[in-house]
């Protein structure tokens, strides 16, 4: 009886003195590794709160309106270019991990083996859509205007032999519609909650020299609070790298 009175007594006061911080995350891998870090954070006095959303939109809105205090999704170019259409100031509390863009397709193994008019998809956002074109620019299928252009558009794609059909969707939604198109340029935290293999499944892949490191995003006047340094520092830590390493095989790369 005394040793539960005790564990209670260390409840109530981890409860009365710890600092809740409310963290907004696509679902693989980002909430994955926030769950991770949750104990190591709590020893540290911060009860951290993960709420995972599936879209690119409100998790910045939300963490801009002080509904949330962070989020944990996206990559710089995404966030700057949000920033300048939203009249936001959200930044960068620090790099976590790389998520390879890849093109996959459930109809062919090499992407020479696309015939002329095929079916594509890629994102409808600026900065992944860009990247996907870029993508495929590196790999002969189409040449752009500027080939070192984050936000290429389909507009500038100059040259494109194969006459490629181009569609652009909802980053989320490309998973759902593989088997009814030729090829899909789609972000690793769709195609792992899709059950897609990135070292295996992706035609071709973003190498680690790739821009679009995923960040911690919070705003001005909270990105230098006590519990903010703890969670990235909780996120570089090596347990963190391992545990990408290990659960995700080389789909996903730490960035610290």
């Amino acid at each position: 009886m005394k040793k539960l009175l005790v564990a209670f007594a260390a409840v109530a006061a981890f409860s009365a003195h710890a600092e809740t911080i409310t963290v907004a995350a696509s679902p693989v891998p980002h909430a994955e590794i926030l769950e991770f870090v949750k104990p190591a954070l709590a020893k540290e006095g911060v009860d951290l709160q993960v709420k995972v959303f599936t879209d690119y939109v409100q998790p910045n809105v939300q963490v801009s309106e002080k509904r949330l205090d962070a989020n944990f999704f996206q990559h710089q170019p995404y966030l700057d270019e949000f920033n300048k259409a939203k009249g936001t100031h959200l930044v960068s509390v620090g790099a976590v991990h790389l998520e390879p863009l890849g093109a996959y397709s459930s109809k062919y193994k090499k992407l020479e083996e696309l015939p002329s008019g095929a079916n594509v998809v890629i994102p409808n956002d600026a900065t992944n859509g860009g990247r996907a074109l870029l993508l495929l620019a590196k790999h002969n299928l189409i040449t752009l205007k500027d080939p070192t252009n984050i936000l290429s558009t389909i507009k500038d794609i100059t040259e494109n032999p194969k006459n490629l059909k181009f569609r652009e969707l909802e980053a989320a939604t490309l998973p759902r519609v593989l088997t009814q198109v030729d090829l899909a340029l789609i972000n690793t935290n769709y195609a792992l909650e899709a059950k897609l293999d990135p070292s295996k499944d992706a035609l071709v892949i973003e190498g680690n020299d790739s821009p679009y490191v995923n960040i911690l995003v919070s705003r001005e006047d909270n990105k230098d609070s006590d519990a903010m340094k703890k969670l990235i520092a909780a996120l570089h830590t090596p347990e963190v790298k391992q545990f990408i390493q290990e659960k995700y095989k080389g789909a996903i790369l730490p960035a610290f």
